[in-house]
């Protein structure tokens, strides 16, 4: 996949959330049926958002939480499996480390442990259920 196809975008979520929203929409509510009123907290204006376009087309999602927490992490169906994920990532985990954090903390589903693990998180804390599916709390600690 060229990186010319690839672009990431950092807003608030006033610029990205038509994009993100949608996504998120598809994502939680549609494929994991998140109900609505968990998935639209009410912290989006408070965070960084970031979103990644597959050949000018929005297909990824996450948020930085003020405290260093990132979450709402998505990618469409048909862009999994690219590496998209991984730059969202990467992004929340630079953008924390330029805000200071000393750590970058998440609540993984547990199918998704594996990714994070590589991205150099650890897991802590008991296996707990969030929205009705299986999350861990990981942690990566910033250098």
């Amino acid at each position: 996949m060229s990186d010319a196809m690839i672009s990431l975008e950092r807003g608030d979520w006033q610029t990205l959330s038509s994009d993100a929203s949608e996504i998120r929409r598809i994502v939680f509510i549609e494929e994991q049926h998140v109900p609505q009123s968990e998935e639209w907290d009410g912290r989006d204006d408070d965070c960084e958002h970031f979103l990644v376009r597959l050949e000018g087309r929005a297909v990824g999602t996450a948020r930085l939480l003020p405290d260093g927490h990132v979450g709402r992490v998505a990618v469409l169906s048909e862009a999994r499996g690219l590496g998209l994920g991984q730059r969202l990532m990467e992004a929340c985990i630079h953008t924390a480390r330029q805000l200071g954090h000393a750590e970058v903390v998440l609540d993984a589903q547990t199918h998704a442990l594996d990714f994070y693990q590589r991205l150099g998180f650890t897991a802590f804390g008991d296996e707990f259920i969030d929205a009705g599916i299986p999350h861990r709390s990981m942690r990566l600690i910033l250098n």
